[in-house]
């Protein structure tokens, strides 16, 4: 059979609110022109983002009953450890809230008195972040082929491997340490081969620093190495994922993603006195070792989610639905990254928009466009996540790509919310000369795309 349908079938319903366009003219106007600060019953259908947006399956609402909240050494913990460590082979799982309390936890231990840079394939915004905020530089090495939207290439998320062993030469002891992000979010959610992390992590050791997996989409990583890397076909997806993490020293997880799960996350290494000093910090931050900002019943929902995320009749619905839907409004010419991600459909907003320049954050005005025809929340992805101010002229540097993000939740919406929400894109599409710029009239220091405001250029 040619037709791949969703390995489930719906158990409960959300009723969602209809709204017409002249509400959400008002809506967006009160927001601030950003997506961000729109209330979710204004929002038709919710692509801002795929963390903690999944349905939970079956079993994993009997998991949630299961939970011990016990304050220290819980039954729940135990479960989500021993899979944890299942996949990726780590002695220490440290559990947290979310991702980004792994990578504040981590960038601040390996903090050391002068400032420190890290290489990446592509930063994500909370991982940037919490590395500039301690004083330290991400730089991003993508492969060349991950820069130009419209070029197929089976791995455009790996890391550019000539320009990391020149940087490690360059800057010695400074690297603090290599970064993969699987898939590569910033990039178009594209997949990093299991050639190119084990190069990468042979450079890292050998310069002596460490290789550090981001692994948010681990699965649809795995799954991606699965169809298209030589050699891997008749490989179970287990195994491929113990090996992507058997290269690296430490893994930081959003278990919001490849969890299954509406929040929590991990920071796993084999390292004693890395993940003491981490546990240190994190009884400071998030609580005891063996919670880490989590109930019980949180635990035991990831650790179900685990079990289920590598099933491979999942993730060819995953990947499926997401071509499906850049098919549809490719079709009609709207840019896209080419080829589509595992877990969002990325629009070229530069080439959409192309009349718009980045300083007029033409992304931005596309998020908002697509939510005032048909009440869709995307989020952009380029100068206002991205953008740079150069401190010796006060002009914006932008950000190498204009994107506009569609993430789909996990198990969430049909093909007729995919055929609708394709529907609106490609009508804005149509419209597109139209559109106007938008001028930044607030900005927070860090991470300003979440509380930015903007007003329209006339």
């Amino acid at each position: 059979m040619k037709t791949i349908i969703e390995p489930f079938k719906i158990k409960a319903v959300e009723p969602i609110r209809m709204t017409t366009p002249e509400e959400r003219v008002a809506i967006l106007e009160a927001a601030g022109y950003n997506p961000f600060a729109i209330r979710a019953e204004d929002v038709l259908i919710d692509y801002l983002t795929d963390s903690g947006t999944s349905s939970m399956s079956s079993e994993q609402w009997a998991a949630i009953m299961r939970g011990d909240e016990s304050y220290a050494g819980s039954r729940s913990f135990f479960r989500f450890e021993q899979e944890v460590a299942r996949i990726t082979g780590f002695s220490n799982i440290i559990p947290v809230h979310q991702g980004r309390a792994a990578e504040k936890i981590l960038f601040d231990v390996l903090h050391q008195d002068e400032p420190g840079i890290y290489l990446g394939n592509t930063h994500f915004d909370t991982t940037r972040a919490n590395i500039e905020y301690v004083g330290d530089e991400a730089l991003d090495i993508v492969i060349p082929e991950g820069l130009v939207p419209s070029l197929a290439h089976p791995f455009k998320g790996n890391i550019d491997l000539e320009r990391l062993k020149s940087l490690l030469t360059e800057h010695g002891e400074k690297v603090r340490g290599v970064i993969i992000t699987v898939t590569n979010n910033s990039g178009g959610g594209q997949p990093v081969s299991m050639a190119n992390i084990r190069e990468a992590a042979r450079l890292a050791h050998d310069h002596g620093t460490i290789l550090v997996i981001d692994s948010a989409r681990f699965a649809e990583n795995a799954y991606f190495i699965k169809l298209r890397e030589d050699g891997y076909g008749d490989t179970p997806l287990l195994e491929i994922a113990q090996e992507m993490f058997s290269y690296a020293d430490a893994s930081t997880m959003s278990a919001k993603k490849d969890g299954l799960a509406n929040i929590g996350g991990w920071l796993a290494c084999n390292d004693d006195f890395l993940a003491g000093n981490a546990r240190n910090l994190l009884i400071l931050t998030e609580g005891f070792p063996t919670y880490g900002g989590l109930a019980g019943r949180d635990l035991d929902a990831i650790a179900q989610g685990l079990r289920e995320v590598l099933q491979e009749d999942y993730l060819q619905y995953r990947l499926r639905s997401t071509a499906y839907f850049a098919e549809k409004i490719v079709e009609a010419g709207v840019p896209i990254i080419q080829p589509p991600g595992g877990h969002a459909v990325y629009i070229d907003a530069g080439a959409f928009l192309e009349h718009i320049p980045p300083e007029e954050f033409p992304g931005q005005v596309l998020a908002n466009e697509i939510y005032l025809h048909g009440g869709l929340r995307g989020v952009e992805i380029g100068s206002v996540m991205f953008g740079k101010t150069d401190p010796a002229t006060g002009k914006m540097i932008p950000a190498p790509l204009e994107l506009v993000r569609l993430a789909i939740p996990r198990r969430v919406y049909t093909q007729s919310h995919v055929d609708y929400s394709a529907e609106v894109i490609n009508e804005v599409f149509a419209k597109r000369h139209t559109l106007k710029g938008l001028k930044m009239t607030y900005a927070a220091p860090f991470l300003r795309h979440f509380t930015a405001r903007f007003e329209p250029l006339v």
